[in-house]
């Protein structure tokens, strides 16, 4: 697979083993299927991007890099996960590059810039990574591969009514999904009777958790229910504990991000018992999750794989097998209605794609983090089929 990176150090190493694209013929770019990857491969949700950027290659050295008698070629360019530079990258990519597909979007508004190019380009925009429940309904080009927030939070409500958790404090990011998680575990855990006495929403950009860490404790909850994009869960975790909310018997439940598996390590062994919900764990005891992960930390630089490498390889198939369907035509009229109701096993479990939404149907599993052969793992305990 050929791929032409405008992007970080990591996005280049990441995708060093696919040979970089030179000067193609009219003919030969004919043969070519290119997809536009648009990641944050710095900043702040670095971790998003390299996960995702790492799932794409993991399936394509897996599965070659010719499907349907065409060359694979990934374009990838680094957004930051600023919109702005999503918008304009994706633009460059349709207009110069000529990309047959837009993918990647670590985060909801990165996603929702592209959204209307892929109306106009009419060309399949694959969210592997961003899980605002919304993202569906922006274009009816999108397809997503990656989860929503929906899902987990309203598993997670319920198991903490049935686990004896009935007074919660919200912590969540004052941005899209950060709302959308708020809002359904509100829904089905008051409507439950459960109590949820305070209602916190944090800034995106560069927050500083401890005043609302404070306000959290001084509520005297059974536990936090947390979302916060995978970046910054370590420092999250870090003012939990120094605000000793620990100590104070107050748990941390909410979506995985907040525990994320692949930068588990950094927040410690004081996160061992965080009870969350969502659709992927490194641990997961599956055959062929366990040559996956192998494989992934074989080949890239990341401590564990996690939920944003599944949505890239799982993003990649749903590639693959829909041009297998149009024998190597491309075009969003063709491809999107070769994806619906789309099913396969993933390293997560059976997933599918709902005809209706073109949003993925998975399990979401219960997971609690335990230390197992001396390293944290997202240990799965309950599985809610979807």
């Amino acid at each position: 697979m050929a791929v032409a990176t405008r992007s970080s150090t990591f996005g280049s190493v990441l995708l060093s083993g696919l040979a970089i694209s030179c000067a193609f013929t009219a003919a030969a770019q004919e043969r070519i299927v290119k997809i536009g990857a648009v990641l944050p491969l710095t900043g702040p949700q670095q971790s998003n991007g390299i996960q995702i950027a790492a799932g794409i290659s993991r399936y394509v050295a897996q599965h070659g890099d010719t499907v349907a008698g065409k060359k694979v070629q990934v374009i990838a360019k680094d957004d930051g996960a600023v919109a702005d530079n999503s918008k304009r990258l994706a633009q460059e990519m349709v207009v110069n590059d000529k990309v047959n597909f837009l993918v990647g979007f670590g985060i909801t508004p990165t996603a929702f810039a592209v959204s209307p190019l892929a109306s106009q380009a009419k060309i399949p925009q694959i969210v592997m990574g961003a899980e605002t429940s919304s993202i569906t309904e922006r274009s009816p080009y999108v397809v997503r591969t990656s989860g929503t927030l929906a899902q987990k939070s309203v598993i997670m409500a319920e198991w903490a009514l049935k686990n004896g958790i009935k007074k919660v404090v919200s912590i969540v990011s004052d941005y899209a999904p950060g709302i959308d998680a708020e809002t359904f575990f509100k829904e089905t855990f008051v409507r439950g009777g459960g109590q949820i006495p305070e209602f916190i929403r944090t800034p995106l950009a560069n927050p500083d958790f401890a005043p609302f860490l404070q306000r959290a404790r001084d509520a005297r909850p059974d536990a936090v229910f947390v979302f916060q994009p995978a970046g910054d869960n370590a420092s999250f975790i870090h003012q939990y504990l120094e605000r000793g909310l620990d100590k104070a018997g107050i748990r941390i439940i909410g979506a995985g991000d907040i525990v994320d598996d692949d930068l588990l390590y950094s927040a410690g062994d004081q996160v061992i018992g965080a009870v969350t919900a969502d659709f992927y764990s490194a641990y997961h005891q599956s055959v062929m999750n366990k040559e996956y992960s192998a494989a992934m930390r074989k080949a890239n630089n990341i401590n564990q794989p996690n939920i944003m490498s599944v949505g890239g390889y799982d993003g990649m198939h749903l590639i693959y097998e829909a041009l297998k369907k149009t024998n190597g035509v491309t075009g969003g009229d063709v491809l999107v209605p070769a994806m619906k109701s789309m099913s396969w096993e993933s390293p997560r479990g059976p997933v599918s794609i709902d005809p209706e939404t073109r949003d993925i149907i998975q399990n979401i599993y219960m997971r609690k983090v335990e230390k197992v052969d001396g390293k944290l793992y997202n240990v799965e305990f309950e599985t809610f089929n979807g």
